[in-house]
């Protein structure tokens, strides 16, 4: 029987009785538990932090049978048993304040069934402060209290920012029993995609270690390049025979396709694990991560606050700012969190980082998925649009590619109109940076104006964009800045393309080709 893929299985313990492929974290996890008590994880969906928390509770539960052969089997000699309070905040819709309410209840209710409750304790934080007492005096040992996805209440919530707030309130009462009951605690560990709380929902818990940027755990959720090759060597053999590749090109796209994600300066590339398993076991490459989630939150920032899309690719800022919640001007660290940017470079002397898209996946996917919401186009053919743009633009039909640039920015939603500048220069930067994982575009843009170079096999198109100009401005810089010299001595037919975009029409209303 070949390797089972655990493809959307969380649970470590049916993980191994079911005889499905474990990746080993536990010498990380290991480390873990015995060199502090309270973490906080921050990691895109879908990384792996549901399954890290599974084998922690296995762990503390001492269930050592499911250790066997792992790295944590040779490390740790007394597998003592602690009382384990789960909370799993993933598994609900937060609609409203009773949703939360409910989901706090039942488990606290499941708790005290095993553990005993006292009708003193009135409110969500004073029954949970008694459940870790008394958890920790029936069983003899302190508690341990993982909690998975601490923020989805948050996220769901980003366009309702009272609702939000109620929900802050809560999640602040209710955590602060971790700091009240130190004593009866042996480990905690809270995971979510944002760091929403570092300042609001956890003010009060300064015990709480964030490991999210720490080098030694970089590795702890995903698959490491050395992890890929050591534990999937015969699948990548198996996936570049059926794709019709050699072993080394199978490598190649594996890399463009799914690794490219640092979670702290100089750190080794992280592959995205839901979408190499998928790989693996479909044999087939493809956009498994993007294509299990739709992450409207994060239109809803960059809409609100105006965000110019071609700095995404190259968006500079600090630790504070990756390190810090969204504040309603700045989209960037919720957007760097949730995975569709990562860490590219660090210049230590002045602490900047540089960011982008970690890879081909997130990159196609979220420039795919936010086109509709500022181009005019249909979301389930954006494909096909694209596709029919790029064909125009290989085979020389400029009037072609310039009548479907048009009809992307037609029908402009008022909301993204109120600065047309911006606006524009946002859809040309959807456009033509899709194009550009088919062809080669370089992109150079300050508010304004923007000059691209556009390159296929036969052809090169130097373009000079206006706005309430005229394409003959647009052609005259062209010429005066010589944007066309590079490519004087190419085989390649090149065409200049001056374009004027009238803020009257919010549209382009003319280009002319030399």
């Amino acid at each position: 029987m070949g390797k089972l893929y655990p493809v959307g299985i969380q649970n470590f313990e049916s993980l191994r009785k079911d005889g499905f492929f474990y990746v080993d974290k536990t010498a990380l996890m290991y480390q873990l538990v015995t060199t502090g008590r309270y973490y906080f994880l921050s990691r895109p969906r879908r990384f792996g932090k549901s399954l890290l928390i599974s084998t922690l509770e296995a762990y503390f539960q001492g269930k050592r049978e499911l250790f066997d052969g792992l790295a944590v089997a040779s490390l740790e000699k007394e597998w003592k048993q602690h009382p384990v309070l789960h909370l799993d905040l993933n598994t609900q819709n937060y609609s409203s304040v009773s949703a939360l309410e409910d989901i706090l209840n039942e488990a606290l209710s499941g708790w005290e069934d095993m553990y005993g409750a006292n009708d003193v304790e009135i409110g969500f934080a004073r029954r949970f402060a008694g459940i870790i007492r008394r958890a920790a005096a029936t069983t003899g040992e302190r508690v341990v209290i993982l909690v998975d996805e601490y923020d989805k209440p948050l996220l769901q919530t980003i366009g309702n920012p009272e609702l939000q707030e109620e929900y802050k309130k809560i999640l602040k009462s209710f955590y602060g029993a971790l700091k009240s009951e130190d004593g009866y605690i042996r480990f905690a560990l809270l995971t979510g995609v944002t760091k929403f709380g570092k300042v609001s929902v956890f003010s009060d818990l300064n015990n709480l270690e964030d490991i999210s940027m720490k080098k030694e755990y970089s590795g702890i959720c995903g698959v490491s390049e050395e992890e890929l090759i050591r534990d999937f060597d015969e699948d990548i053999k198996k996936l570049a025979e059926t794709n019709g590749q050699t072993y080394g090109q199978a490598c190649a796209q594996l890399k463009e396709d799914y690794d490219g994600y640092h979670f702290c300066p100089d750190s080794p590339g992280i592959y995205n694990p839901f979408s190499l398993l998928n790989t693996f076991k479909s044999r087939e490459y493809g956009s498994y991560w993007f294509e299990t989630g739709t992450p409207t939150y994060l239109v809803e920032l960059l809409k609100k606050s105006d965000y110019d899309l071609e700095q995404m690719s190259r968006e500079e800022t600090d630790s504070e700012t990756l390190d810090s919640i969204f504040t309603g001007d700045n989209p960037i660290p919720v957007i760097y969190q949730s995975g569709y940017l990562t860490i590219k470079k660090y210049d230590s002397r002045f602490g900047l980082y540089t960011l982008g898209f970690p890879n081909r996946e997130v990159e196609e996917g979220f420039l795919r998925f936010l086109m509709p919401y500022y181009a005019k186009s249909d979301r389930t053919k954006s494909g096909f649009e694209i596709k029919r743009f790029v064909d125009d633009v290989e085979k020389g039909d400029i009037d072609g590619f310039m009548e479907r640039l048009q009809s992307f920015l037609s029908d402009c939603p008022y909301e993204l109109a109120r600065d047309i500048e911006l606006h524009y220069q946002n859809v040309l930067f959807i456009v033509f940076r899709l194009a550009g994982l088919y062809t080669r575009v370089e992109y150079r843009t300050s508010r304004g104006r923007i000059d691209m170079v556009v390159q296929t096999a036969d052809y090169v198109y130097v373009m000079e964009f206006k706005l309430d100009g005229s394409a003959e401005q647009a052609m005259q810089q062209i010429e005066e800045k010589q944007y066309a010299l590079p490519f004087a001595k190419d085989s390649r037919k090149v065409y200049r393309i001056g374009v004027n975009f009238s803020s009257e029409t919010r549209n382009i209303d003319r280009w002319i080709v030399e």
